[in-house]
């Protein structure tokens, strides 16, 4: 793969939204003879700045444009590929203001495929596996704009913690009650 076109295919694909790959999304982008070409290639384009590694087998196109806000939540698509992943534990409750320490630089997300800690270059990882029905995991997550991952509604977030047996201390109940009281006032369910 040339650097030039490269170039040229990383920025027609970042101005339709994809800036971050998995090595098979890269393969098929770059289409080589072999192996070794493709991997030689990757080599010489993360050599010379065009692409950077984010995580084990996940790239990132350094020339993007596009946002950067939600970079980590991409990276956790493309690390659990095929799997329902989203937004929860600490990561969630931090978002909705029941805890008050938020988690810099680590997103907890609960996952149906594995369990795991993976360190990119946007911050850690936290996957926890749950074997919940997809159509549970559907029915109490939103998808929302802009963002990669589905995000957990507050009853979900809170279940999640007690059912992997996270640290509850940090949870400010009254704030949790006061927040469901409020979205049942205005005819909304949590999240």
């Amino acid at each position: 793969m040339k650097s030039v076109d490269a170039i040229k295919t990383l920025f027609e694909l970042d101005r339709n939204g994809r800036a971050v790959f998995s090595v098979a999304e890269l393969r098929t982008v770059f289409p080589e003879r072999s192996n070794h070409t493709f991997t030689e290639g990757l080599r010489r384009l993360v050599a010379k700045g065009i692409l950077k590694r984010a995580a084990h087998g996940v790239y990132v196109n350094a020339l993007s444009q596009g946002p950067r806000a939600r970079r980590n939540e991409e990276v956790a698509v493309r690390l659990r590929s095929g799997e329902y992943s989203y937004v929860s534990l600490e990561s969630a409750l931090s978002e909705f203001g029941v805890i008050s320490q938020i988690p810099v630089g680590r997103t907890t997300i609960m996952t149906t495929g594995r369990s795991g800690e993976i360190h990119s270059i946007y911050g850690t990882l936290d996957f926890t596996h749950t074997v919940r029905p997809v159509r549970d995991i559907l029915a109490s997550t939103l998808a929302i704009e802009d963002r990669p991952l589905r995000f957990a509604r507050l009853e979900t977030a809170l279940r999640d913690l007690q059912r992997v047996g996270r640290n509850l201390d940090l949870v400010d109940m009254d704030v949790y009650r006061e927040i469901l009281d409020e979205q049942a006032a205005a005819g909304g369910s949590a999240g």
